[in-house]
């Protein structure tokens, strides 16, 4: 990491933020599109073709909903044009895509969001198009012929998109998928392109970027892409897909922060207590049983990774699009509402995949972006739940980013103390204590007296002398 180098405080409106994401086809039909009767049904399983026919209507339907939750910005996944039901194969960056609204869709959704105090992140596809791009388009009907031969790696002198099972398409693409080929960041027109794109976005008043598969693109880009987007609009917030260790990345010049799914994972697998039932395999999201000793290792291995500020700008995050549902893994609301919990008591900006709140629990992609249930009962109801819970985090908060000492007592009981109290806290003499009991049979004895209860996960009138089992709460002494 280049330490020459100035580092810039990160946008202040992400210090108390709580983002919402939602992959759109599958969030909510507006009522102003006209319906498509080849829209999937609600209660048919999601799959990698199908479209459900959520749109940018639906998601102005819901800002109610979603504020009243105590979200405060929502983050899209891809909404540009393209024949994809997730849009990560963009064919026109400059329009949203027709089935969502058009351009004229989000500009209202903007404008409402605005309005609301929240914030909007869009999903930024830059490593990578879809074959209907016009410059890749050209090039298969011409071949390297074609004056925009540079912007991809060809291999053939005509390239074929849509290549037999041994056959090869004859150019660079994502993952050896002939649907994604991947753009050519040696050619300065490209680097271009693609910034115009950013900017244009940027000056339309979009709050913040996230970065498909960063890793993936020259650090010489992303040092142009945020001095161009901090130029427009100092407060944007630069947030790049990297899983692992990104030390690298987290210079300045490229991202304020990175999707920390190391969070996600390792609080998963603790909060299970020994008995995950999950077949899901990814090195960068390994799922698997982990004792207290054990993740709290990983929580401050990763948070000594970066400086103070960096760690306040990342989005941690449970699951998403990408990955099963925490549900999925757990099987156990009550697993999920610890999880949740620990979440929010992190330094950095939590994340909610949208439907975890009505108990969505959909396994490996596709199946992970099922429709969200409107108008049915939900499986598990934690809105409530999650509004108490952003409630709790805004009132700590002061506490909650100069970050927290894990430690553990009994084998499934984490203690959590806070590194510092906040000025009015110490007048008062009063100290704040979590614990969290994992254990699915055992009550934990609190082993000193407290003064009163500032948070307890479930609903309770009586003085709480054991832990029940599967709880949190937060004592002052």
């Amino acid at each position: 990491m280049n330490t020459d180098i100035e580092y810039n405080k990160s946008p202040a409106w992400i210090e108390e933020s709580v983002v919402y994401q939602i992959f759109p086809d599958r969030f909510r039909r507006g009522k102003k599109l006209k319906a498509n009767n080849n829209f999937m049904n609600q209660n048919e399983e999601p799959n990698f073709y199908g479209f459900f026919g959520g749109d940018l209507y639906g998601i102005i339907d819901s800002l109610e909903y979603l504020e009243n939750m105590g979200i405060t910005c929502i983050s899209l996944n891809p909404i540009f044009s393209s024949a994809a039901n997730h849009r990560y194969h963009t064919y026109d960056y400059f329009q949203v895509d027709p089935l969502l609204g058009g351009n004229e869709a989000f500009d209202l959704l903007l404008e409402k969001i605005h309005q609301r105090n929240m914030h909007l992140v869009l999903d930024g596809v830059f490593n990578h198009s879809g074959r209907g791009f016009y410059p890749f388009h050209h090039i298969v009907e011409n071949g390297t012929k074609s004056p925009y031969k540079d912007w991809f790696k060809i291999y053939k002198d005509k390239i074929n998109p849509y290549p037999d099972n041994e056959e090869k398409c004859g150019y660079e693409c994502w993952w050896n998928d002939p649907a994604l080929p991947k753009f050519n960041f040696s050619n300065q027109e490209v680097q271009n392109y693609l910034l115009s794109v950013a900017s244009f976005w940027a000056k339309r008043g979009i709050d913040g970027w996230r970065l498909d598969v960063a890793k993936e693109i020259p650090f010489s880009f992303w040092d142009k892409f945020n001095t161009e987007m901090k130029s427009i609009n100092p407060e944007i917030w630069v947030l790049g897909e990297i899983w692992g260790d990104a030390r690298k990345w987290m210079n300045k010049n490229y991202f304020d922060g990175i999707m920390n799914y190391r969070i996600g994972w390792s609080t998963i697998s603790w909060v299970s207590d020994s008995e995950l039932n999950s077949s899901y395999k990814n090195a960068l999201y390994p799922i698997k049983n982990l004792n207290s000793r054990e993740y709290i290792d990983i929580i401050n291995k990763t948070f000594s990774w970066y400086t103070n500020d960096a760690n306040k700008s990342n989005l941690n995050l449970l699951d998403s699009h990408d990955v099963p549902r925490a549900l999925n893994s757990l099987k156990d609301f009550k697993c999920l509402k610890l999880a949740l919990f620990l979440l929010f008591l992190y330094k950095g900006v939590p994340c909610i995949y949208y439907g975890t709140e009505v108990g969505l629990r959909g396994g490996e992609d596709p199946l992970c972006r099922e429709p969200f249930p409107w108008g049915l009962k939900p499986i598990v109801d934690l809105r409530t739940f999650i509004k108490e819970l952003i409630k709790f985090r805004k009132k700590n908060y002061s506490l909650i980013k100069n970050g927290i000492i894990l430690d553990y007592l009994e084998e499934d009981v984490l203690v959590v103390n806070f590194k510092e109290h906040n000025s009015k806290l110490e007048k008062k003499s009063s100290i704040k204590t979590i614990y969290v009991n994992r254990s699915k049979k055992n009550f934990f004895k609190i082993p000193k007296k407290y003064s009163k209860v500032s948070y307890f996960s479930e609903e309770s009138n009586e003085k709480i002398i054991d832990l029940p089992p599967q709880t949190c709460i937060c004592l002052e002494s």
